[in-house]
């Protein structure tokens, strides 16, 4: 692991670092921010959305504050493999590179796009051993792209993660418009591959978590055709899952809405983290 960039914000630490993965076969890139204090610290990932890197949330999404208060650390991966031989589509910003997706591919043309292992496994060890992280003690949110991450990390990791929330999160992936030609392109025409990676499937086929928040703007120009949240709270009507959706009048998908309800996000963290 190489330090790119670091410098000091509300006594904490904001830093950039690049490593050599063995998951992607590529370099990759990932943001740490380490609260102040000897820690250990609760550790809560930030999965970022189609066409960003760890840079869009480190930049906008105002966490600094109070996850220097709260006394957590919040890893910020990129979203896809970059670099020589990673398979990009500069005409499509929902394939290739900034497009992720958070799954495994299993595609010959997409060997490099093993992002849940990424995450879950490497990059996971890599904070473990490196930054002085609770790691008992995590939890995980994202936006759009990386919310559809984020709830089916938790959903297929209940026992890991303590809590998750999403930003306009893509729910239902394997029926929007948005997703299903990145699904095929990664995992194969088959639909029950990608079951796996949809978290109103996931549900459906009995996967679980005990509670979830989700904000979603009502302005969002992408709600109906890519988010539909209202698919998820259709889908855990009847279970033992607890879903605090709120929809905000007015507020649109840009990190003008993230960043005014991210103190909310980190507090619900915080509160499942620390007690």
């Amino acid at each position: 692991m190489e330090q790119v960039s670091s410098a000091l914000a509300f006594g904490g630490t904001q830093g950039v670092y690049t490593h050599a993965s063995t998951a992607t076969g590529t370099d990759m890139t990932f943001a740490v921010f380490t609260p102040p204090g000897e820690g250990p610290f609760p550790v809560l990932w930030y999965l970022s959305g189609l066409t960003c890197t760890h840079q869009n949330v480190m930049d906008k999404g105002e966490y600094r504050r109070l996850a220097a208060e709260l006394g957590l650390i919040v890893v910020c991966p990129d979203t896809s493999p970059r670099g020589e031989g990673v398979t990009a589509h500069e005409d499509n910003w929902q394939l290739g590179c900034g497009a992720g997706f958070y799954v495994n591919a299993t595609q010959p043309e997409y060997s490099h796009f093993q992002m849940q292992s990424y995450i879950l496994e490497e990059l996971t060890d890599l904070i473990a051993e490196s930054f002085p992280a609770d790691m008992s003690r995590q939890g995980i949110t994202g936006h759009s792209m990386g919310g559809h991450g984020a709830l089916t990390f938790a959903l297929k990791n209940a026992d890991r993660f303590a809590s998750c929330s999403a930003f306009a999160p893509i729910v239902n992936p394997s029926t929007a418009d948005w997703s299903r030609g990145a699904l095929i392109a990664y995992l194969g025409a088959d639909e029950s591959a990608w079951a796996d990676y949809d978290a109103v499937r996931l549900i459906e086929n009995g996967a679980r978590f005990p509670e979830i928040l989700i904000d979603q703007g009502e302005a969002d120009s992408f709600l109906e055709d890519g988010l539909r949240p209202w698919l998820l709270d259709e889908a855990v009507r009847g279970t033992d899952m607890k879903l605090t959706l709120r929809m905000q009048p007015g507020y649109d998908h840009s990190y003008f809405f993230i960043s005014t309800f991210m103190d909310d996000h980190l507090r619900w963290h915080a509160e499942r983290l620390t007690s």
